[in-house]
């Protein structure tokens, strides 16, 4: 598998994760974590997220999406 399919599939199962932990929608979790900034985050650290427990990866993204003004009811 090339490295950019590795990515692209980190990326999938963390949004698809994200998703499960907060009661959301794929699409919705997609579009939340890309308005605030999570997937240009998950991309720019691939090499040290991806080394993470999901649990820590999640909580990293929505760290980054609070900074970017992003709260999720």
């Amino acid at each position: 598998m090339s490295e950019e399919r590795k990515r692209i599939n980190y990326t999938v199962v963390c949004v698809s994760e994200f998703a499960e932990r907060y009661g959301l929608g794929q699409k919705e979790a997609f579009n939340f974590l890309f308005e605030y900034k999570a997937i240009k985050f998950l991309k720019e650290n691939y090499d040290i997220e991806h080394t993470l427990s999901f649990d820590d990866a999640l909580d990293d993204m929505m760290a980054i999406c609070k900074k970017n003004g992003g709260m999720i009811a």
